[in-house]
């Protein structure tokens, strides 16, 4: 078996910290900027954007952290259930960070900041399920980055449209509440919402496309499920996102497929692995 060439720094790292810390440090930062940003929503005052910024900056590189103990075993990538919500959930925190520099889109930290705290939580606390460490061929590593980036591409899409829907039943209803002041306008929502999906889309169809190159069977037993599921996830964002540009598509329609799309994919890749490593053990 291949060993990688970081090893002796892994091990020595791991001589040295637990991810017991920087967990709990990144757990504690994201729920303090989520309780800070939603007390000052409530108040219908506007959060101070470089604090906020920069708390969930150092809770990130916290977690990133821990994430590095959690993940690096000497035989390979430990990527199992929990593990692999914490690192997507830290993808997409970190996107959104990074975005937040040029669009507006601060109020999405709202519900992503308690995702951090639970996942980062998880994977250090919840028990490990049967999975095998992923040692691989570059280009299925490179599969993988593509999966987890188009799955949190798709996960911002997903709170986007919740807080989108959110947005559209208050000012139907002439009751804008704290947040949604503080909300771009619809328009511009809408726009932000398509311009994740499309992004995801992307990111999703080089993850399939590294998968079909990299993988011997993509419909091997174990991996037939994954990939049809994921297959018609594709179809779905695909005629969203034709639907939008040909029809214009918009509003609960967007929505309803984009909630539909996003639920086939995480049955794809987190139903399979719920299954395989706490019900099969496989």
């Amino acid at each position: 078996m291949r060993v990688p060439l970081i090893a002796p720094f892994g091990l020595a790292l791991h001589g040295f910290m637990h991810p017991l810390l920087p967990s709990l440090a990144a757990a504690l930062l994201y729920a303090g900027a989520a309780a800070y940003q939603g007390l000052r929503l409530t108040q219908r005052s506007i959060p101070d954007k470089r604090l906020l910024a920069s708390l969930g900056a150092l809770a990130l590189c916290l977690h990133v952290v821990s994430l590095f103990f959690q993940l690096y075993d000497v035989h390979g990538l430990n990527l199992d259930f929990f593990n692999a919500a914490s690192l997507i959930a830290c993808a997409v925190i970190g996107l959104i960070l990074l975005a937040c520099l040029r669009i507006p889109v601060e109020n999405l930290l709202l519900l992503l900041f308690p995702l951090g705290t639970l996942t980062v939580l998880a994977a250090q606390f919840m028990p490990s399920g049967t999975i095998n460490p992923i040692n691989e061929h570059p280009g299925i590593l490179a599969h993988i980055l593509f999966s987890i980036l188009a799955y949190g591409m798709l996960t911002i899409a997903v709170f986007q449209s919740i807080l989108l829907l959110l947005q559209d039943h208050q000012l139907k209803h002439k009751h804008p509440s704290g947040l949604i002041r503080n909300f771009p306008p619809l328009q511009t929502m809408e726009s932000l919402l398509f311009g994740f999906l499309f992004a995801g889309w992307l990111l999703l169809s080089l993850s399939l496309l590294s998968g079909a190159l990299y993988i011997d069977d993509l419909f091997a037993q174990h991996l037939a499920h994954k990939t049809i599921l994921s297959c018609f996830a594709w179809v779905v964002f695909a005629v969203l996102l034709w639907g939008r540009h040909q029809l214009g598509w918009r509003g609960h329609k967007a929505i309803r497929w984009t909630l539909a799309g996003f639920c086939l994919l995480m049955l794809a890749y987190f139903g399979s692995k719920l299954v395989r490593e706490f019900i099969l053990h496989i």
